[in-house]
């Protein structure tokens, strides 16, 4: 049986794992002044995520290098995931996409994984004019 991040050329999946956390105070000061900027996006390079806030069940912000955000909606609440905050990935690709799945990791005396959940796509998000 073959996994669904394995791709025909390797045989192997690249599984990459994002353990997030971020202080309350600071995800909800720092989004609060933000506004979309731009289309949608279906896909983000892996390699340029420089950190994540999980604001909600369903919201996740993706702090780009170079400070550029992309806010992630969910298309349905995820579980856990608004008092978790912390979540991974698996992906064999070099990009995180509207069709990946996150999976909720409960702090427990090990990270145990919760509920899996559908990526939306990623909006760019700017500093709101005042």
């Amino acid at each position: 049986m073959t996994s669904p991040f394995s791709t025909p050329a390797t045989g192997f999946a690249l599984a990459l794992a994002l353990a997030c956390t971020a202080p309350a105070a600071m995800a909800k000061s720092k989004a609060d002044n933000l506004v979309p900027s731009g289309k949608p996006v279906s896909c983000v390079n892996l390699q340029s995520i420089r950190s994540t806030e999980v604001r909600d069940n369903r919201t996740i912000d993706f702090i780009m290098n170079g400070n550029k955000v992309y806010r992630n909606t969910l298309p349905n609440s995820c579980p856990g995931l608004g008092s978790e905050r912390r979540f991974l990935y698996k992906t064999s690709l070099s990009q995180l996409c509207s069709v990946d799945i996150i999976t909720v990791l409960y702090n427990s005396p090990n990270l145990n994984p919760g509920a899996s959940c559908g990526l939306g796509m990623f909006q760019p998000m700017a500093k709101a004019a005042k």
